[in-house]
């Protein structure tokens, strides 16, 4: 099946946005400058490559992230994702385009307050760790809060509380070569999470670990979220993780935005063949909720009553243990809003989506 990838989802400016993209370019080469206009007229990644010896990273970025929320970008080797979240803590400059924090914007920022920005309001896990070596596990996680200037007691307070917190007490005095990839993790979330910033960027966090660590660090992280709401930024090539971990999504191709949305509606509605691609061996079932799936009602009355956020894989357990052919399907205030069949549950687990026009 042939598509062409287009944006789709959301990207207006919200007032719960709490970092905003527009019209983001990346671009490195002699003319960067020139390059965008090049590729605003319609030359492709491969011509600018090929005709002008310009690598295009992003093209065109628009994008909200919601405050308090985990939002995933995802993608391919070399889709662009590691090189976007790095704009929005400026470690790369854009070619051309806007970052808002907050609806600051963060491009005016001089070299003083974008130290401060770096120090209080971001801050950033890394795939492969980033530990000082010569420093134990108190001091790697006090770091941030001795370049703010806190007092050593403080900080160390501090930093023991959060070592305790992602599961490290008795490791204070460890170097980080006698942690293992999942402990020395641990402590790169703990140094990111020390400071209170209200932004959490992670690149590829978790890619390095292995299966099991990867799935118990997810569930921290989502632990975590709970307790403190706040504003993460996760980079990943795995659709799997990114379907357990976000709120909202977005998939890059190429240094282009493809689509942004929910779980649910990327699953149920891939925008082109290289988004089908991602979903084609997803368990729908612990994915798509029952309220996308429901028809109107119908005056009938199931013995089976479910809420409209239930995922298909539990709604089919629950009518299958009920002896339900349908069910009633309610909203959080108990509302009636439709019914599904179990049919329909069966159908939609079994059925893959298939990628728009």
């Amino acid at each position: 099946m042939v598509s062409v990838c287009k944006a789709t989802g959301r990207s207006q400016m919200s007032d719960k946005s709490k970092i905003s993209a527009r019209g983001l370019y990346k671009i490195y080469g002699a003319d960067p400058a020139g390059a965008v206009e090049l590729v605003r007229s319609g030359i492709d990644k491969q011509r600018l490559m090929a005709e002008h010896h310009h690598v295009l990273a992003l093209s065109d970025i628009n994008l909200e992230i919601p405050t308090n929320k985990i939002f995933v970008i995802m993608g391919l080797s070399g889709s662009g994702k590691s090189t976007l979240i790095r704009h929005f803590n400026r470690i790369i400059e854009p070619t051309a385009g806007s970052i808002e924090i907050d609806g600051r914007d963060i491009l005016t920022l001089d070299e003083n307050e974008l130290r401060e920005l770096r120090r209080k309001e971001i801050s950033m896990v890394f795939q492969r760790f980033a530990l000082m070596p010569h420093r134990t596990t108190i001091e790697n996680v006090a770091y941030g809060l001795n370049i703010q200037g806190i007092l050593y007691e403080d900080a160390r307070q501090t930093a023991e509380r959060w070592i305790a917190r992602v599961g490290m007490s008795g490791c204070e005095d460890y170097y980080p070569s006698q942690l293992s990839g999942g402990m020395q993790q641990r402590v790169g979330l703990a140094r990111a999470l020390a400071t209170d910033a209200d932004i959490l960027l992670m690149d590829e966090a978790f890619s390095a670990l292995d299966p099991l660590i990867r799935a118990d660090m997810q569930d921290m992280l989502l632990d975590l979220q709970a307790e403190l709401n706040k504003t993460i930024v996760f980079i990943t090539h795995d659709l799997d993780e990114a379907l357990k971990l976000g709120d909202g999504i977005a998939i890059l191709r190429d240094g282009e935005l493809v689509q942004q949305g929910d779980a649910q509606s990327i699953v149920l509605e891939p925008s082109c063949a290289y988004v089908e691609d991602f979903v084609k061996n997803i368990n729908r079932g612990r994915v798509v909720e029952v309220g996308a799936i429901m028809s109107p009602t119908n005056g009938a009355r199931p013995k089976v009553t479910m809420a409209d956020d239930t995922v298909l894989e539990d709604a089919l357990v629950e009518l299958v243990q009920k002896k339900g052919r349908s069910a009633t399907v309610v909203n959080s205030a108990g509302d009636e809003v439709g019914y599904v069949a179990l049919d329909d549950v069966v159908e939609a687990i079994a059925k893959p989506a298939e990628a728009a026009n």
